[in-house]
């Protein structure tokens, strides 16, 4: 099990890398992490949604994704509460308190989706989810050392030196664990080291004085990462690339609940496409030639937000400019007249306007669509992949104007001038053949677009590559023998 000493301590991508390492070496390797909490979700072959890093992984393994790899999936939609998903399903929503108090119910399923996939696998990885140390946290745990003891799984601690104070990072969080707890730690890693490693050297002697613990290697940067699929909001910035003479510039307003922010992977890879994260208080740029609207966990708090940052006025006027708009999803929704939220899926039942750009109407309700499609591209007839994840539905006549045919229906709808778009389709700019067109009509300067699924698998390989550089593979596998698990009832 990979745990952090903090959030984004790079758990995710080290899993992925080591889960292609090590299928590589012809073993069958499965990825879990008991608890996520991500907008990012992806569907799962089996049916229903699991973090987008674990799908990731799964990938990484050359395997589909199931939802017993994430089998508990927290979905933010306000500062104190979250969608809950249980083993890929909907169960309902929790505050923070709520949610305390479940997590001892929670266990057993978590423990059963482990069990599960261990029975496949001849390597389970884990990742943890934020910190063990927490330890306002730990009654109940079922992310970290919980889990942990529970199941019998060793333990690699990973500290970010990005971050500083890397040393406090490792030492604090082995003086605030258990004795229990600590016997499960096999050694630690130090992550995103930029440099020469050698200078961290003399650092190794202070860390197994103070913890006893053994160095399991220094991972320096890797920027084939960056290419690959960010876990949560944490990754946004990475995404924008400085790319000032680029062709073409997208902008994407920073929305408190963005979701499925792999919608913009492919756009963060093309070498003539400059990526503008907006971040609040400030305005969209003149000189914008595409905003992007991508998917939201709640696409009412998130409308409003836009308003309140200005954002509305800024899209408005760019419209009156001839530039475009794209929404994806949630960006579909606040494209049209209204959004209606009768039964109060999102927060307090209300019915609010939208940007009035596209003419449709949307309505949530208590279904909510998962799953992987194929569709087809209404404009030029190109074939496409990519998946559904909503609640709601939207009506109008602007869908007698379609972006796009989901499984034989049309979905979406673009403005009469062309200049508006939008659709529920996830993934729709993964698409090679169809983002190349679509970029192309907005700048026509634009070179050869990248192969955007060969750059994930090529940047997977380079990952574990630079992994199997930096760690001794060996030795992580045999510290990975199964330990007897704890039942502390």
């Amino acid at each position: 099990m990979i745990q952090g000493t903090c959030s984004n301590a790079g758990k995710s991508l080290l899993v992925a890398g080591l889960c292609r390492a090590f299928a590589r070496q012809g073993l069958r390797v499965r990825p879990f992490k008991p608890q996520n909490m991500s907008n990012n979700a992806a569907p799962a072959a089996d049916g229903g949604e699991i973090g987008r890093a674990q799908a990731l992984q799964a990938q990484a393994c050359g395997v589909r994704p199931s939802v017993h790899m994430n089998p508990v999936l927290l979905k933010p939609q306000t500062d104190s509460g979250s969608q809950l998903v249980v083993q890929g399903k909907v169960v309902g929503t929790a505050g923070a308190r709520d949610y305390y108090r479940m997590k001892p119910q929670l266990l057993p399923r978590v423990l059963e989706s482990f069990h599960l996939l261990a029975g496949e696998a001849d390597l389970v990885l884990v990742e943890g989810a934020g910190s063990p140390a927490e330890v306002n946290l730990r009654a109940g745990d079922i992310a970290n050392m919980g889990f942990a003891v529970r199941a019998g799984v060793p333990v690699v601690l990973v500290g970010d030196i990005e971050r500083g104070g890397v040393i406090a990072q490792l030492v604090g969080t082995w003086e605030l664990l258990e004795p229990g707890e600590r016997a499960l730690i096999r050694g630690y890693l130090v992550n995103k080291f930029r440099g020469d490693p050698a200078l961290f050297a003399s650092a190794h002697p202070v860390l197994t004085a103070r913890t006893g613990l053994a160095s399991l290697g220094t991972v320096t940067w890797c920027e084939a990462a960056r290419d690959l699929p960010k876990e949560d909001m944490l990754g946004l910035a990475e995404l924008a690339r400085a790319r000032p003479d680029a062709p073409l510039v997208v902008a994407v307003p920073s929305l408190p609940r963005l979701a499925n922010l792999d919608d913009l992977d492919p756009l963060a890879q093309e070498p003539d496409v400059r990526l503008v994260i907006v971040p609040p208080g400030r305005p969209i740029e003149a000189g914008t030639d595409l905003v992007l609207l991508p998917g939201s966990k709640a696409t009412i708090a998130d409308l409003a937000f836009l308003r309140r940052q200005g954002w509305d006025i800024d899209i408005l006027a760019h419209v009156r400019r001839g530039g475009h708009v794209l929404g994806i999803c949630g960006g579909f929704q606040m494209l049209g007249h209204t959004v209606a939220d009768p039964l109060g899926i999102e927060g307090p039942p209300q019915t609010v306007p939208g940007l009035g750009l596209l003419d449709v109407h949307t309505v949530f309700d208590r279904a909510k669509t998962v799953r992987e499609v194929r569709a087809t591209d209404l404009d030029g007839g190109l074939a496409l992949a990519g998946y559904e994840i909503h609640s709601g539905r939207t009506e109008g006549p602007g869908l007698a104007r379609p972006l796009v045919r989901i499984e034989g229906r049309p979905d979406g709808a673009v403005s009469a001038d062309g200049q508006v778009a939008g659709c529920y389709l996830h993934g729709l700019l993964a698409n090679d053949g169809w983002r190349a067109n679509y970029l192309r009509r907005l700048a026509p300067a634009l070179r050869a677009s990248v192969a955007q699924g060969r750059r994930t698998e090529q940047a997977l390989d380079e990952l574990a590559d630079h992994l199997a550089a930096c760690i001794p593979l060996g030795r992580l596998l045999t510290a990975a023998a199964p330990i007897a698990p704890v039942d502390p009832g």
